[in-house]
């Protein structure tokens, strides 16, 4: 199980996080969040990276900005979270052919999954979270249970909500294109700034 902790923005929790077996780090570049990354050095992401997956998180980005964030730091991924179109992904793919595209979907109930279908040509994964008036961040779950009726290709995160409270729960969840969780607001002292021992007691449970 692949564990990615998005919203970094702190230089010292960056480089702290590191120091754990994170598989992705997410770093968020809508200007609305308050995790937006600001001028964060990409150098300094450059060399707490090293081992683990870069991903930059958008929401409805211009499209020749988001081409420029991507080489400036040298992402492994793009994460979609807004209204983004097949054409956008695809347009993703056909400039970095090398790089993973997850398109993030809100999730309410059943029919929200039957959405994923027209991306998965232009996609590497999906992610679930939560539907709300807002693009991710609200702390909240939906009913898991919707995942048994997703039957996609693509393998997909789990996001919204997930607490370290979550990990018997999850580890019941038998759906064969799982493959990782994403993790925020709940390992959080302030928004953007991780709790380092939280995170790393939520890999040892999770990885068990």
């Amino acid at each position: 199980m692949k564990v990615k902790v998005c919203g970094m923005k702190h230089p010292d929790n960056i480089e702290n996080l590191s120091l754990l077996p994170v598989d992705y780090m997410g770093f968020i570049f809508y200007p609305k969040s308050l995790r937006y990354v600001g001028e964060l050095s990409p150098k300094l992401i450059h060399s707490s990276t090293t081992h683990m997956m870069k991903v930059g998180v958008f929401v409805n980005e211009n499209q020749e900005n988001l081409f420029n964030i991507v080489e400036k730091y040298d992402l492994n991924a793009i994460q979609l979270h807004g209204n983004e179109t097949q054409m956008y992904c695809k347009n993703i793919v056909k400039n970095f052919p090398k790089i993973n595209v997850i398109k993030a979907f809100s999730i309410l109930g059943v029919n929200d999954l039957n959405l994923t279908k027209e991306y998965e040509e232009f996609c590497d994964f999906f992610l679930f979270d939560t539907k709300s008036q807002q693009y991710g961040g609200t702390g909240k779950k939906f009913d898991w249970s919707i995942l048994n009726s997703y039957k996609g290709e693509k393998r997909f995160f789990l996001s919204g909500g997930i607490s370290i409270e979550d990990v018997e729960k999850i580890k019941e969840i038998q759906h064969p294109k799982l493959y990782g969780l994403d993790i925020n607001s709940n390992f959080e002292i302030e928004p953007g700034r991780k709790d380092i021992e939280l995170v790393k007691q939520f890999i040892q449970q999770i990885k068990l």
